[in-house]
Order: structure tokens, then C-alpha cells, then sequence
């Protein structure tokens, strides 16, 4: 019997929360199909970082592409005797990243360009929103020491978990959860793993739920 309530969960959050290494957490200890972006094979990710404003359309543009074609090929042949698929993202991410990395006509048609895409996924039957402070964002990003990264600006954090807050206050057809992890440790803490893991095998109402968690 499954020990999740939900069969397709996103787990989403803010770069540097720790929603990648939760998913692999989880399919090693549960066996879940997992749905991970690949992110490191945007060729155009090192440049946007250090130059937003000329590599916004290209970075975004690759993104959407490669999980347009990552999830297409997934959901063409699920696999049906496993009941559970944790994603470390959802596809309305691709927009809400575009709204905030691209100027005004560009946004326009990259809008254009995946409501075309968008019509063929599946909402995820739950969204977790792994939420952390920036500051202990920008020391996830300091202790992972990826080179591209090193231009990740606070400014710009807050400026994303802003475009999620801002689109999850409009979701009402199916639950979106806000867990506060602030400094919690679950890769190295049982206790915070396990904490954390409770809370995704309840079940939740459509619309938003907020919980600050404490071990």
C-alpha cells in the first residue's frame, strides 16, 4: 500500500532549498518514479547569471524546451505499477521564471509559446513548497560551490520566491503545501527528514496551507 496519499507531487521551492536532493532521498527510500530537471545542460544558464538581461529569452526558451520534451516522454509511458511520481518541478515553473527574467515583449511570446506546450501535462495532484530564508539560501548555494552560481544575486532569490507566492495565492483546484524548513538539516538529520516526510503523506484541501515545521 502506498504511504503517500497523492500520485504525481511536485516538490517545488527557491534555488538552493534542497528540493532535488529531497526527491532522491525519497526514491531511495520509497522507490518512487522520479521527474528531475536536468539543469546543468541549459548551455546558456553560466552567461544568464552573469548577464540577465541578454540571456533571459535563450535560458528560458532551453528550459521550457527540455522539460516540454522530459515530461512528454514521461507521461507518453508512465510506469503503471508504480504509484507515486515525485518531481522536483512543475511545468507553470517555466513561466513563472520567464515573468521574472524577461522584459516585457519578450514575455509576451514566450506567453504565447507555452500556453501552446502547457496544454498537454497534467496539474500535479500536490505542490510542497520546500520555503527557506534567503540568507540560508545563499549559504546552500555558497556550501554546493557550483561556479555558474557564484552570481546568484539575494536580490534575485527574493525576486522568485516572490513569483511563487504571488502564483500560489490563486491556486484553489487542487493543494499546494508551504513548508518553513528556516535552517532544517534533512540530509544529515534523520529527525528533520523524517519530520518533513510526515508531512507529505497527510492529506491536505485544495488551495494553500502554511506550516512551519519544528523538530
Amino acid at each position: 500500500m502506498s504511504k503517500f496519499p497523492y500520485k504525481f507531487i511536485a516538490i517545488e521551492g527557491n534555488i538552493g532549498t534542497g528540493k532535488t536532493t529531497m526527491c532522491h532521498k525519497l526514491h531511495q527510500d520509497y522507490g518512487c518514479e522520479l521527474i528531475l530537471e536536468q539543469f546543468t545542460d541549459n548551455p546558456f544558464l553560466p552567461y544568464f547569471y552573469k548577464d540577465p538581461d541578454r540571456y533571459g529569452f535563450p535560458v528560458e526558451l532551453f528550459f521550457m524546451t527540455e522539460r516540454y520534451k522530459q515530461l512528454s516522454n514521461f507521461f507518453a509511458a508512465p510506469d503503471i505499477f508504480n504509484p507515486q511520481v515525485f518531481s522536483d518541478y512543475f511545468f507553470m515553473k517555466t513561466l513563472l521564471f520567464a515573468g521574472n527574467n524577461l522584459k516585457d515583449e519578450e514575455y509576451r511570446l514566450f506567453h504565447r509559446l507555452f500556453s501552446i506546450l502547457n496544454k498537454e501535462f497534467p496539474k500535479p495532484d500536490i505542490i510542497f513548497y520546500l520555503h527557506r530564508p534567503i540568507d540560508q539560501l545563499v549559504e546552500n548555494i555558497k556550501r554546493r560551490s557550483r561556479d555558474m552560481e557564484a552570481e546568484i544575486s539575494t536580490d534575485y532569490l527574493l525576486s522568485i520566491q516572490n513569483a511563487y507566492m504571488d502564483y500560489f495565492k490563486n491556486i484553489v483546484d487542487f493543494p499546494v503545501v508551504i513548508l518553513e524548513l528556516d535552517d532544517m538539516d534533512f540530509v544529515n538529520k534523520d529527525a528533520d527528514y523524517q519530520l518533513i516526510v510526515e508531512h507529505f503523506q497527510k492529506e491536505y484541501a485544495p488551495g494553500l496551507t502554511h506550516i512551519r515545521l519544528q523538530v
